[in-house]
């Protein structure tokens, strides 16, 4: 590899890494402020705060249509047009939203560009990646993301507790973040990959992986959903909590997710996916219980630690990118099955939280983990079926 394209390498990452910057400042002010914007402004149920989530969900489900009608553009465009509709949901929600009806509308068109850059994200990120180093540059790239966020974290906390900062300013404020880091990828010149005409990409040999993005999505919806509408209604805390939370959640992700690309290119990512399986188990029996077995204040830590621990263990997504990366059969296919990945994941996590929500609301909340806990024992029985090795880098060092 030449000094030249090095160098133009190294510009690019930089570049991306900035505007990973960016989309963390964005995160530190949205993810705290969401839940407590549609309890405070909507007062809604949980069954209709379960139903939002179809809402919320649905560009998820139709990524791999997004993304196949843009690809005749190159990764770093995508991400452009994906960020621009990302601000202007952010911007409209904030501004455009007299009723909950028109909040779905402006979640519908945030929500579209946010899950069509995840995808774009990750395949940039694999672009910029020698063989055998893509988990760690996904660990520093999310390392600085989470670093950022903190940023957004402090002022929420601070804007809330003593300037009166309200959702108006803090979605309009994201949105910019967002245009920001538009502006970075535009400073980018990674070629465009040449992809197959064909538009959406579904392969039997990725099975096991769209198999473990149907899982994450389940997973993933029931604690975004109610792990923080557990904090809002069963602890009845304020949105400055969430604030504080994610400051510790950005203070411990700093080192854990570089300390987690590592592991997963040295200890694989059969044993990475089944480590995070076992852990959200505990995180669901914490959620579910820890009111009834401990002293009210005690309850409350613990439900804390998982709110903190389960954000956490988010990152592990990046594992099931890097098999992903180790088992396609050519450089082309990764952003497509990127994309059909999301859309799959999307298949249930449009609607298992409404589901989730009748069962909190008929049930309780503690049968709403016990579900969850029931799909990450699944998972981990699917991690065990991840086949990776020396022969498949081989593979992948033979394509790049």
């Amino acid at each position: 590899m030449s000094s030249v394209k090095l160098t133009g390498r190294r510009r690019d990452f930089f570049l991306f890494c900035l505007a990973g910057a960016f989309l963390g400042v964005y995160t530190g002010l949205y993810d705290p402020t969401f839940n407590n914007y549609i309890a405070d402004t909507f007062n809604v149920s949980e069954t209709t705060r379960g139903g939002l989530e179809f809402f919320r969900e649905l560009p998820g489900f139709l990524t791999v249509i997004l993304a196949g009608a843009l690809l005749a553009l190159a990764d770093i465009r995508i991400g452009m047009v994906s960020l621009i509709i990302m601000s202007l949901g952010l911007f409209g929600q904030g501004f455009f939203a007299p009723t909950l009806h028109w909040s779905v509308v402006w979640m519908l068109m945030w929500s579209a560009g946010a899950h069509l850059f995840t995808p774009i994200a990750n395949s940039i990120t694999v672009s910029l990646s020698d063989p055998g180093e893509v988990g760690r540059k996904l660990g520093k790239w999310s390392a600085v993301n989470t670093a950022a966020s903190l940023i957004g974290y402090i002022i929420v906390w601070g804007g809330f507790r003593y300037f009166h900062l309200n959702y108006r300013f803090t979605f309009a404020l994201a949105a910019l973040m967002a245009i920001l880091a538009v502006i970075c990828l535009w400073g980018m010149k990674i070629e465009k990959i040449k992809r197959p005409a064909t538009k959406i990409m579904f392969k039997k040999k990725y099975t096991l992986y769209y198999v473990l993005s149907v899982l994450f999505g389940a997973r993933k919806q029931i604690f975004l959903t109610f792990g923080p509408w557990v904090l809002i209604k069963i602890f009845h805390q304020p949105v400055t909590t969430f604030a504080i939370l994610g400051m510790i959640g950005t203070a411990l992700g700093i080192f854990f997710k570089p300390a987690l690309g590592i592991a997963i290119d040295k200890l694989g990512e059969k044993t990475i996916i089944m480590l995070e399986s076992a852990a959200l188990v505990v995180v669901c029996l914490g959620y579910g219980f820890a009111k009834n077995i401990f002293p009210a204040g005690v309850a409350l830590f613990i439900a804390y630690a998982c709110f903190i621990g389960d954000n956490l263990l988010f990152a592990c997504l990046m594992a099931r990118t890097t098999y992903l990366n180790k088992i396609i059969e050519s450089k082309s296919d990764l952003t497509p099955t990127l994309s059909m990945g999301v859309t799959v994941d999307h298949v249930v996590s449009m609607t298992i939280p409404f589901f989730a929500g009748l069962l909190w609301q008929f049930m309780g909340f503690r049968y709403v983990f016990l579900v969850a806990a029931l799909l990450a024992l699944v998972n981990l029985w699917v991690a065990t079926l991840i086949k990776t090795g020396s022969e498949q880098l081989q593979q992948q060092m033979a394509r790049a």
